[in-house]
C-alpha cells in the first residue's frame, strides 16, 4: 500500500500551526505533537504512516501517569458530555459515525451503566476506536473487556488511542 500523504507537508509547518493542527489527534494532549515537533520534524512525517509512528512512539516513551492522563482525556461512549454536545468536534464526529448520538434509552441505559462499572473497575474511561462499528459491536467490547485485568486494559486502552490518533490524520 502507497503511503498516504498530506496536502500539506506537516514538515513545512511551522511550531504553531502544526500543534494548532496535529495537536487535536490525540484528546485533548498537544503535548505529543508538541514533543514531536521540537527536535524538527523530517519528510517522513509528511505521511500519515510515518506521522503516526512517531506521534505514538512519544506516547509509547511518556511516562506511565502521562499515558494514564492521556487515557483520561477521553469521553465516556455515549456518555453525558456527548447527550450535552460537550465533545471535542473529532469525539462527537466518531461517536456520530458509530450511532452513539442514536441511542435508545435502554441503550443508553446500558451505556451508562457499563461506563460507571468500567470507571469502578479502572482508572480512565472506557476507549475504543468506534469509526465504522455498530453500537451492537460496541457494547460486546465493552462487556468483553470490563473483565480484563488492569496492565491488559491499559495496554488495550493505549492501543486503541494510537487507532483514533491514526484515523484522525487520515481523515486530515
Amino acid at each position: 500500500m502507497m503511503a498516504q500523504r498530506f496536502v500539506q507537508p506537516p514538515s513545512r509547518l511551522g511550531r504553531a500551526a502544526f500543534v494548532a493542527l496535529y495537536g487535536r489527534v490525540y484528546e485533548h494532549s498537544p503535548w505529543i505533537a508538541e514533543a514531536l515537533w521540537s527536535p524538527g520534524l523530517k519528510p517522513e512525517h509528511d505521511t500519515v504512516e510515518g506521522l503516526h509512528r512517531d506521534l505514538a512512539a512519544i506516547v509509547e516513551a511518556a511516562p506511565r501517569d502521562r499515558q494514564l492522563a492521556l487515557l483520561c482525556a477521553h469521553p465516556d461512549l455515549a456518555g453525558r458530555l456527548a447527550m450535552r454536545g460537550a465533545l471535542t468536534a473529532e469525539s462527537s464526529a466518531e461517536q456520530a459515525s458509530a450511532g452513539l448520538d442514536k441511542c435508545t434509552p435502554e441503550e443508553f441505559q446500558r451505556f451508562t451503566e457499563l461506563n460507571e462499572a468500567y470507571k469502578r473497575t479502572f482508572p480512565f474511561p472506557f476507549i475504543m476506536a468506534v469509526k465504522g462499528k455498530s453500537r451492537t459491536e460496541i457494547l460486546a467490547a465493552f462487556e468483553r473487556r470490563i473483565r480484563n485485568d488492569a496492565e491488559s486494559e491499559f495496554r488495550t486502552a493505549l492501543a486503541e488511542v494510537h487507532k483514533i490518533a491514526l484515523l484522525r490524520l487520515r481523515d486530515l
